[in-house]
């Protein structure tokens, strides 16, 4: 599809700068939210509509927050080819609803090391749920948009004000822009583990 209405949207960020005047945005052009930890706090503090993560799954955050979307009732929701009726069937059948955007920017973790954590708390900054939901919307841009930076927000506003929805072309550079920084966040870790002893 070109143009793709934006009706359900996953929310969840370390950098919430301009968070709420996009939920707020989202919000006023029809748009239901879902959110995790600190970011559905601070979308609900703004007065807006807000769905808890663990109500879709039906299941709780686990494991210290290691655990939050890593569940079909979320990638199911963001893998979902929407031209695909095999898909749209499959989501049916197991009562998943599909995504049309997925908002996410991963924990800091360059801030982490340069704080002098020790390897195992370090560690723990590593973001595993984030890049997945990056990568797998990235991988679908046919059918969702990934928005991996507040710095976007403007330009995706704009788009859904003047044509309702947005273009399969920003959908494309959008998740081109993922991949190059999931990659540069991967390599940041890669190279932190191979220069500091367990």
């Amino acid at each position: 599809m070109n143009l793709l209405p934006v009706k359900r949207a996953i929310l969840s960020v370390t950098d919430k700068s301009g968070l709420a005047e996009f939920g707020s945005f989202l919000v006023e052009n029809g748009c239901e939210l879902i959110s995790t930890g600190g970011t559905k706090k601070m979308l609900a503090e703004a007065g807006l509509p807000v769905t808890p993560v663990s109500d879709v799954t039906d299941f709780p955050e686990i494991l210290g927050g290691r655990v939050k979307t890593l569940h079909p009732m979320i990638h199911g929701g963001i893998l979902a080819d929407k031209d695909d009726d095999g898909h749209m069937e499959t989501l049916r059948d197991f009562g998943i609803e599909p995504f049309d955007l997925i908002c996410v920017n991963l924990y800091n973790f360059a801030q982490a090391v340069s704080k002098g954590l020790g390897l195992k708390d370090a560690v723990e900054q590593i973001d595993i749920g984030g890049p997945t939901m990056l990568r797998a919307s990235a991988k679908n841009f046919h059918s969702i948009l990934v928005v991996p930076d507040p710095q976007y927000y403007p330009r995706v506003m704009a788009e859904i004000a003047e044509s309702g929805g947005v273009s399969l072309a920003l959908r494309k550079e959008m998740a081109a822009l993922t991949f190059k920084l999931v990659s540069e966040y991967d390599a940041m870790i890669a190279s932190y583990l191979a220069e500091n002893d367990a």
